[in-house]
């Protein structure tokens, strides 16, 4: 069960990292969202992965730390929050400028070419 947990945040980790390098505002916005979704995973992890115990105790010595539960439920409305103030500041800068390049490289190159004319 480790090893799947492991693997699931090593993969949502690579995928986040390489859709934020990419040159668009919605493959960056959505491996934000990847990389939220792998630190949430990893903080439930942190909590101990027990399958096979009763739900209800019967030894009071013996149970999962509620805080990284706590936490995630926490970093999940935030992430929600986050993500929804940055779709709406990509969807103004989109539609001030009409492009979605994350830099300012083809805005520099067209200033360049209008100011060598």
């Amino acid at each position: 069960m480790e090893f799947l947990v492991a693997s699931a945040i090593g993969i949502l980790t690579a995928g986040g990292l390489y859709l934020v390098m990419r040159l668009r505002t919605f493959p960056v916005i959505l491996g934000v969202s990847l990389l939220t979704y792998a630190v949430n995973v990893f903080l439930f992890a942190s909590g101990r992965l027990v399958t096979g115990a009763p739900p209800i105790l019967t030894d009071a010595t013996v149970y999962t730390d509620p805080l990284p539960q706590a936490l995630v439920l926490t970093a999940i409305v935030i992430s929600f929050g986050m993500t929804a103030v940055i779709v709406m500041i990509a969807l103004g800068a989109y539609l001030g400028t009409n492009d979605d390049h994350v830099d300012d490289a083809p805005a520099k190159e067209a200033r360049r070419a209008e100011d060598a004319t």
